[in-house]
């Protein structure tokens, strides 16, 4: 493979980031509108890459990619969609695409963002982050997804898993953090008790064999938000989760970390 196709960025809004190079192959995750890549394999028309944000791995078809220069793919956006269902983009020739909350903006200036060959004009003030540094109320930015289906590898309002769920709040409060439960559970500082636990900490639960499986944001000590079912607001204790509607424990609390 020659070295001016070593990279790219996503150039549609969503696109399934697949197991195995097939467009039967379970979804493991999503590319979103503006994530750069760095493409590792290819085979026919699908690529293996990483997504250059979380280093997360997977096949994605190359039509949804745009070729572009390592500067470009590598660089993170500091301007992303904000938090609103219809933020619009305008290609070059006219028509429109809607962006995801959180979506980067690559090369944006003056109103528009460019990268490869393309060019898209905002129909939306974009917002800015500040990666390493705090900016924004987590809750806030939790609360958007509020009711938002769970679907395993989303990470859209139109469909999250537990863990997408987290990056995507962190992402648009400026903290980047891993793509699975797993991954972000090793990031962070350890809160030793959930009652020193405040806004904003992460909570992790696992299952029987004691992997992490599960992972969801505090709103306080005593409530979290997370993605099961759908995401939804749920008390928490010592124990773990507790869903009013089943009326039984449905995660077991394993650790608590703090991003912050």
């Amino acid at each position: 493979m020659t070295t001016e196709l070593q990279f790219g960025i996503c150039r549609v809004s969503i696109a399934p980031l697949r197991a195995e190079p097939s467009d039967r192959s379970e979804i493991v995750s999503q590319l979103l509108f503006g994530d750069g890549v760095e493409i590792t394999e290819q085979k026919e028309n699908w690529r293996k890459i990483r997504n250059i944000y979380d280093e997360y791995e997977g096949w994605v078809d190359m039509k949804q990619l745009e070729i572009a220069p390592k500067e470009e793919a590598d660089a993170i956006s500091d301007f992303v969609a904000p938090l609103a269902l219809e933020n619009t983009l305008i290609a070059g020739d006219g028509s429109t695409y809607y962006l995801a909350a959180g979506s980067s903006l690559p090369g944006f200036s003056n109103g528009y963002c460019k990268f490869g060959n393309l060019q898209f004009k905002a129909d939306f003030q974009p917002l800015q982050v500040n990666y390493g540094v705090l900016k924004g109320d987590l809750a806030a930015f939790g609360l958007f997804f509020l009711n938002a289906p769970y679907l395993w590898g989303g990470r859209t309002w139109f469909g999250i898993d537990c863990s997408g769920f987290t990056q995507m709040v962190f992402k648009m409060a400026g903290i980047r953090i891993k793509r699975d439960a797993s991954q972000q559970a090793e990031e962070g500082v350890t809160v030793d008790f959930l009652p020193e636990a405040r806004k904003g900490d992460v909570a992790f639960f696992d299952n029987s064999e004691g992997r992490i499986t599960h992972v969801g944001i505090l709103l306080d000590n005593q409530q979290i938000i997370h993605a099961s079912g759908k995401v939804r607001i749920d008390p928490i204790d010592d124990q773990g989760i507790f869903n009013k509607e089943l009326n039984k424990y449905t995660h077991q609390l394993r650790i608590i970390k703090r991003f912050l």
